[in-house]
């Protein structure tokens, strides 16, 4: 570790509320312990789970950093104790449990990714959100070729990486999107309906485009009363995978839907997983998915990009929900 610097500039949280409470500070380069790999960080990915921990919504779990940020691209730095994996040198993106919008970040060594040939930008963006994705998508919503996915907010980085998976695994996509502008991009995308939830019944849409046979599988971060139209809308054995709850975590539902249909209504968060858990979607994902992106076959959609000291500006893009695919901060 002597030849690292002993500070490093990161982004603290000053005081819960808006983007402008997120501020540059001098912190100490953390150390790597047993596992873990420290990451000299070149890009790191914005998530909504980082908006909410600065409004104070999302709280860092028990010995997680304070610093926010869930991915990060850059080389390693260095090595604790029986991390074996990786070398000094090498080239990773990384899903971390915060401290990505920083110069220095640790992560478990099993939670990291080679990145070959694909730009930094493009891996820093990958981790948090291709995890949550075949996850969700394919391991808990078990979505088969020739069935039918809905995804809500298709442009979201989300989104757009659960179209181009769904779509490259065979299945048929519908997704929902805030404006015909956004569903254009979603469609570029693969997505084969893509409906304006500002202009159209969400619900009857997916009816008219199924024969009223409605969607197998179902990911929903928006809760609410998303929640009952999600069990309107699903099929006869439907998955639905909650994965967030932009609107509400609370909702009147009728329940007899899911005798009626026999639904399965899962879900699951990432940042508390186990290390285990989360080394178990890594390979995965290394094996099922970063294919793909290498093949060129499914794309990271960048939205924009911000220097590390404009935290603020990004978390302002992504509040404005104008973006489409990821925003990343670049050191």
């Amino acid at each position: 570790m002597s030849a690292l610097p002993e500070k490093m500039t990161a982004i603290g949280i000053r005081e819960l509320g808006k983007p402008e409470v997120l501020v540059p500070q001098q912190r100490p380069v953390p150390q790597p312990g047993a596992g873990e790999i420290l990451i000299k960080v070149e890009a790191a990915g914005v998530n909504r789970p980082d908006v909410m921990q600065r409004q104070g919504l999302y709280p860092p779990p028990p010995g997680a950093p304070d610093i926010p940020g869930l991915e990060v691209a850059g080389t390693v730095a260095a090595l604790g104790n029986n991390a074996t994996r990786w070398k000094v040198g090498d080239k990773v993106m990384a899903l971390v449990i915060g401290g990505g919008y920083a110069e220095y970040c640790l992560a478990h060594e099993s939670h990291a990714l080679g990145v070959g040939g694909i730009p930094i930008v493009e891996a820093a963006a990958i981790p948090e959100t291709f995890f949550t994705v075949w996850h969700n998508v394919f391991e808990r919503g078990a979505l088969k070729s020739g069935e039918t996915f809905l995804v809500h907010g298709g442009s979201s980085g989300i989104g757009t990486t659960a179209i181009q998976l769904a779509k490259a695994f065979g299945a048929r996509v519908i997704t929902t999107a805030g404006s015909d502008e956004k569903c254009d991009a979603c469609r570029k995308l693969g997505a084969d309906v893509a409906i304006n939830y500002k202009t159209e019944d969400f619900v009857a849409a997916t009816k008219a485009a199924t024969n009223d046979k409605g969607a197998n599988v179902i990911l929903d971060m928006v809760g609410g009363d998303y929640i009952g139209r999600n069990y309107e809308a699903a099929s006869v054995e439907g998955r639905i995978v909650q994965i967030a709850f932009q609107g509400s975590p609370k909702a009147t539902v009728d329940f007899r839907r899911i005798m009626l249909k026999r639904l399965h209504h899962t879900g699951s968060t990432l940042r508390s997983r186990s290390v285990a858990d989360k080394g178990a979607i890594a390979r995965a994902v290394e094996a099922q998915a970063l294919p793909l992106v290498a093949a060129g076959k499914v794309k990271v959609l960048i939205d924009s990009t911000f220097p590390l000291a404009e935290a603020a500006k990004a978390h302002a893009r992504m509040e404005s929900s104008a973006h489409i695919g990821k925003i990343v901060l670049t050191l």
